[in-house]
C-alpha cells in the first residue's frame, strides 16, 4: 500500500488516498487525538462499497467515511474495476448500454444481461476487496473485525461468503443481482442490515426481496424506506451505524 496524498477535513478526519498495485483507493482515520502512527487502541476498519469512480463517489463517501470515524473506526474505500480512471471493462460496457436500451424501451432486463453487468465486477472487486484487507489489517492503528456497508451488493455477498475477517455487513440493495448471487447468499451467515429503497427505478424490487430472504444469517434485518435510489433518509444510515456499533466493538 503506497499512501501518495493525505490531508485533514474539517472534523480533524485525516484523508489518505494509496495506491495498491494498480488500485487506487481512500482511507479515513482519526487525526486529533491519535495519529495513525501511535493509535491508543486499534480501530476497526470498515470496508465502503460504493458503484462508481473514487472522484464521483466522493462527496458521499466522504460523509459515510467521517460518520465510521466518529463513531471509533477507520473507514476504507476502493475504485471499482472499470470505474473512474481504471482501464474499461468492454463485457460490463456493453451489459450496460444492453440495459439502457433495455429500460429506455421498457423491456424487461434479461438474467443475461444481468449476468454480464454484475458477474465480471464480482470476480475483479472480491479479490481486490480481500488484499486491500491484507494491506489495512497490517498497518499500524488498524485491527479486527472488519465490517462491509454499501454496494454493489452482489460483491457484498460475494464477500461475506469467501472473508471470514468480515464480522457483519450492512448492504445497499440498489443494483442487480444475478440468480447465481442469490444461491450464494444461503452460505451468508453474518449479521446482515439491509437497505432497500421501495421506489428504485435501477433496482429490481422482487429480486432485492428474494436475496434478503435467501440469506442464511441467523440475524438480518430488512429497512426499506419510500424513494427513489439517491432518496435514503438520514436516519436510515444512522441505524446502519448502529448495527455495525454492536458488532465491530
Amino acid at each position: 500500500m503506497h499512501f501518495t496524498s493525505e490531508h485533514r477535513l474539517d472534523d480533524d478526519v485525516l484523508e489518505r488516498e494509496f495506491t495498491l498495485g494498480e488500485i487506487p483507493g481512500i482511507l479515513w482515520t482519526p487525526g486529533a487525538s491519535e495519529t495513525p502512527e501511535t493509535p491508543e487502541t486499534p480501530a476497526p476498519v470498515v470496508l465502503l462499497g460504493h458503484p462508481g469512480g473514487l472522484g464521483r463517489m466522493h462527496p458521499r463517501l466522504v460523509a459515510r467515511a467521517q460518520a465510521c470515524v466518529a463513531a471509533g473506526y477507520a473507514a476504507a474505500t476502493i475504485e471499482l474495476p472499470g470505474s473512474g480512471d481504471r482501464p474499461a471493462l468492454a463485457v460490463v460496457d456493453e451489459a450496460r448500454a444492453d440495459l439502457r436500451r433495455a429500460l429506455a424501451a421498457g423491456e424487461p432486463v434479461t438474467g443475461e444481461i444481468v449476468d454480464r453487468l454484475v458477474l465480471p465486477l464480482v470476480e475483479r472487486a472480491v479479490p481486490e476487496w480481500r488484499a486491500t484487507l491484507d494491506a489495512l489489517l497490517a498497518l499500524p492503528g488498524i485491527g479486527g473485525p472488519a465490517g462491509f456497508a454499501g454496494g454493489v451488493i452482489a460483491i457484498g455477498v460475494r464477500l461475506a461468503v469467501v472473508e471470514p475477517r468480515i464480522a457483519a455487513a450492512v448492504l445497499f440493495a440498489g443494483s442487480f443481482v444475478p440468480r447465481s448471487i442469490i444461491e450464494e447468499a444461503r452460505r451468508v451467515t453474518i449479521p446482515l442490515h439491509v437497505l432497500l429503497q421501495w421506489d428504485d427505478e435501477g433496482n429490481d424490487r422482487q429480486l432485492a426481496l428474494d436475496l434478503f430472504d435467501a440469506f442464511g444469517s441467523k440475524e438480518k434485518s430488512l429497512h426499506a424506506n419510500m424513494g427513489g435510489h439517491t432518496g435514503v433518509p438520514r436516519f436510515a444510515g444512522e441505524d446502519g451505524n448502529r448495527f455495525l456499533a454492536r458488532h465491530l466493538k
